[in-house]
């Protein structure tokens, strides 16, 4: 089973707009991270985010790109930026199918830190916007398989 753990696109800052909607630029770099991820065929059954507009728009682009029956859902706790990742370590250990979650820092590097060292407030990964961090399970526990940011794709 694979975990990909995604960090929103780059928002238009609050003072801007209090929702906190993707830039131009974070869309862009959405739009060539879904594109790439696409490429690489995953098997998502579903994307789940946690509702602010910048998380629901990052997977409503993600789920438009790697291809159709891709299932998003808004998640109303355990997905916000400082929100305790136990409950959902112990939800991911459940599921049977590959899952995107699009989420916010520090969420996103607490998480990966939490399933790696079972120690969430190690620093591993450096989550920019629209960073993807993809984790396999397997029967020893979970693994880094890929980190890949959109500066890395270009453009």
């Amino acid at each position: 089973m694979k975990l990909y753990i995604a960090r929103h696109g780059l928002a238009v800052p609050k003072d801007e707009n209090l929702d906190c909607p993707l830039s131009e630029r974070g869309r862009r770099d959405i739009a060539r991270m879904a594109s790439f991820l696409a490429r690489t065929r995953p098997k998502l059954s579903r994307i789940i985010h946690s509702g602010k507009t910048r998380a629901l728009q990052t997977a409503l682009i993600y789920s438009e790109n790697i291809g159709p029956g891709r299932v998003v859902e808004e998640v109303l706790e355990g997905l916000n930026p400082d929100d305790d990742v136990i409950s959902l370590a112990r939800a991911a250990v459940e599921w049977e199918a590959d899952v995107m979650i699009v989420s916010h820092l520090p969420l996103v590097g607490r998480l990966v830190a939490h399933l790696i060292t079972d120690n969430s407030d190690q620093s591993l990964v450096h989550f920019l916007p629209g960073t993807v961090a993809c984790l396999d399970r397997g029967n020893v526990g979970w693994t880094i398989a890929w980190i890949i940011g959109p500066d890395l794709l270009g453009g």
